[in-house]
C-alpha cells in the first residue's frame, strides 16, 4: 500500500490489529490515550474485543484472562499505569502464558508529566513485579520501528509463553512519521495446548500462578530461567552507526538515540570520530556486542534519565579488560521530560 504518515501511537494500534490482535483491555493515561481511542474505533468493526477497564489492575488481569484462552491480547499504558500493572504481569510470566505490554512513558516519578523520558528503564527491563522473571523489552527509535517492534513482540511473546514488552516514550507516540504497514492478519486462534477454551472430549487444563509446595515452584522457576537463558542467547538485537573507525562511542536507546545519531553526524563533520551503539532489545540486553565494539574506547551514554541504562553499559564494559574502569564511562542524562538539543550531545562529544 505504499508508505503513509502515521502517528506513532496509532500506528502502534494499527501495528497490533495487523498482527492478530484479538483482545484489547487497556484505561487512558497520556500520552498514550491514543492507542486505547484507535482500538476504540477499529476492534469493534473487525469483530474483536475492546474494553476500556475501570483501571489499570483491571485491565492487565483481563489481558491475563484472555492469554490464558490462548488469545493475542494486548494493553498499552504509561509509566503510573505501567506500575499498578507489576503485580498481573507477575502472575502472566508465572502461567507461561504469552501477552503483550507497551509503555509509552512520561515523566517522572510521581504523577510528574506527559513530556518524554526514559525513567521507567529499571521496571521494565529488570522486572518490575514481584519473584524472579525478566520480560522480552523491545526499544524502537522511530514509528516504523514500534510498527515492527510490536509485531516482533506477539510472535516472540508466543514463541517463548512469556510477556513481550514495547518500551516508547511521549515523543515516539506523539511524532507522526512516513511508514509502511503490513498485511493485516486474521485472528483465528491457534491450538494452543495450554489454551482453556472448555474441556469436553479432553483431559481439562489448569494454568495458574499459585504453587503452595516449594519443589513444585522451584520446578516452574527452573523453567522459566532456562527459558531466559535461551532468550538471551537467541534474541539480542542492536544497532551500530558509524562504529567502524570510532573514537568515542556513544550508547543510546529509543528517543535519546535519534538524537544522538543527529549530533555524530555534527561531530563527524568537524573531524570527531564518533559513533553510536543503539541497543534494540534492552532486555535481553547486547552486553558482548557491546563490548566488543567500545573495547579500547571512550564512552558516553545517554538517557532520558538519571543513569539507568548506564548500569548494563558498566555491567557489558566489566568484561571488556582492564583499561575500562569508571574515568573510560561518562554519562549525560536529562529527567523530568526534559529533551536535549543534538548540540547539547556534541559538545559533551567534545568533552572526551
Amino acid at each position: 500500500m505504499g508508505k503513509i504518515l502515521m502517528k506513532g501511537n496509532e500506528a502502534i494500534a494499527e501495528a497490533a490489529i495487523r498482527a492478530g490482535c484479538e483482545a484489547y483491555y487497556g484505561y487512558p493515561i497520556t500520552p498514550q490515550t491514543e492507542v486505547l481511542e484507535y482500538m476504540s474505533r477499529r476492534m469493534p468493526k473487525l469483530g474483536r474485543v475492546f474494553v476500556q477497564a475501570e483501571s489499570e489492575l483491571a485491565a492487565i488481569n483481563m489481558v491475563y484472562g484472555a492469554a490464558c484462552a490462548g488469545v493475542r491480547a494486548m494493553t498499552s499504558t504509561s509509566s503510573p499505569g505501567f506500575s499498578l500493572m507489576q503485580e498481573g504481569i507477575s502472575y502472566i510470566v508465572c502461567s507461561e502464558v504469552p501477552a503483550i505490554v507497551v509503555n509509552v512513558m512520561r515523566g517522572g516519578p510521581g504523577l510528574g508529566n506527559i513530556q518524554p523520558s526514559q525513567g521507567d528503564y529499571y521496571q521494565m527491563v529488570k522486572g518490575g513485579g514481584h519473584g524472579d522473571y525478566h520480560p522480552i523489552v523491545l526499544a524502537p527509535s522511530t514509528v516504523q520501528e514500534a510498527i515492527d517492534h510490536v509485531i516482533l513482540a506477539f510472535d516472540l511473546a508466543e514463541k517463548y509463553r512469556t510477556v513481550a514488552m514495547v518500551i516508547a516514550d511521549g515523543m515516539i507516540g506523539q511524532i507522526m512519521e512516513p511508514v509502511e504497514l503490513p498485511d493485516l492478519q486474521g485472528s483465528e486462534r491457534k491450538e494452543w495446548d495450554y489454551a482453556l477454551r472448555g474441556c469436553k472430549g479432553r483431559e481439562k487444563r489448569i494454568v495458574t500462578s499459585l504453587y503452595l509446595g516449594g519443589p513444585a515452584l522451584q520446578k516452574v522457576n527452573d523453567r522459566l530461567q532456562a527459558r531466559l537463558r535461551e532468550i538471551v542467547d537467541y534474541e539480542q538485537r542492536w544497532e551500530t552507526f558509524f562504529c567502524e573507525d570510532v573514537d568515542v562511542v556513544l550508547v543510546a536507546f529509543g528517543t535519546a538515540a535519534r538524537i544522538a545519531k543527529t549530533a555524530i553526524l555534527e561531530a563527524r563533520a568537524q573531524g570527531i570520530k564518533a559513533g553510536l551503539f543503539r541497543p534494540i532489545t534492552v532486555f535481553p540486553y547486547p552486553y558482548d556486542a557491546l563490548a566488543e565494539v567500545a573495547a579500547g574506547k571512550k564512552l558516553l551514554v545517554f538517557e532520558l534519565n538519571a543513569g539507568q541504562m548506564l548500569e548494563d553499559v558498566r555491567l557489558a564494559m566489566s568484561n571488556a579488560g582492564p583499561a575500562h574502569d569508571a574515568s573510560t564511562i561518562t554519562f549525560y542524562g536529562k529527567t523530568g521530560g526534559v529533551v536535549p538539543l543534538p548540540e547539547d550531545i556534541l559538545e559533551e562529544l567534545k568533552k572526551l
